[in-house]
């Protein structure tokens, strides 16, 4: 899939006349209406960061205004995201994303949190600017109540459903990762099908298997005292 396709100014204008915004924008978007989404969208950021710190060539961020028409401050003709990744563009922390500002990129993925007032939007209006405006290759859309799960590439033009695995995950050709529903979260799984864990369950995990060894550990010295071998000698 290749990346996004170029920003082309939809204003046309004598140049004179141009207004060309500010470079500074800050983002424009309203606050998240549950804990479930703001929950769901810090859980994708946390886990796409961490599992690529050592990349430099991407930007990941949610609920963050994307400005993509040069007079948008006055059309007021700006979306933002509940979550996105741009591929190929210079990791640092940002205001926004303004797409004049980015060589023309566009989100490669997009997640979008459904909620019973955005649900619509979010199928309709959002899924269609995100296909003709955005030209993203990738777009889902979540319920955190109801789980719906949802996933589509962009093919000729046009979303196409993409077909999940007998888990019900979506593979995401951009991030290289499935994307399924997990304990009623949204979460990264590899290739391979292992969970991306956060930090949390790194630390866990971590905590498990030194517990395993110790115990395994005591069953080996178990066994030299059974042999009348002293295990510290």
């Amino acid at each position: 899939m290749s990346q996004s396709a170029p920003f082309v100014d939809t204003w046309i204008e004598e140049e004179d006349d141009i207004q060309w915004p500010p470079c500074d924008l800050l983002s424009d978007e309203p606050p998240l209406e549950t804990d479930f989404h703001r929950d769901q969208i810090d859980l994708l950021l946390r886990l796409i960061k961490s599992l690529w710190q050592d990349r430099q060539d991407f930007y990941a961020s949610g609920n963050l205004t994307i400005y993509y028409n040069q007079r948008q401050l006055k059309a007021r003709d700006f979306r933002g995201p509940d979550f996105f990744v741009v591929l190929g563009t210079e990791k640092k922390d940002r205001k926004s994303w303004a797409v004049w500002e980015e060589d023309g990129k566009y989100p490669n993925v997009i997640v979008e949190i459904l909620s019973n007032k955005t649900a619509k939007i979010d199928k309709g209006l959002k899924k269609q600017l995100y296909q003709d405006t955005f030209r993203t290759p990738e777009y889902f859309w979540f319920d955190p109540i109801s789980l719906e799960f949802q996933g589509f590439h962009l093919s000729d033009g046009h979303y196409e459903d993409l077909a999940p695995t007998p888990e019900g995950w979506l593979w995401s050709q951009q991030l290289a990762l499935y994307l399924g529903v997990y304990a009623g979260k949204l979460r990264f799984f590899t290739a391979e099908g292992q969970l991306v864990p956060t930090a949390e369950e790194q630390l866990v995990e971590a905590q498990a298997r030194a517990q395993h060894a110790e115990q395994e550990l005591e069953r080996l010295r178990s066994q030299l005292k059974a042999q009348g071998i002293e295990p510290n000698s």
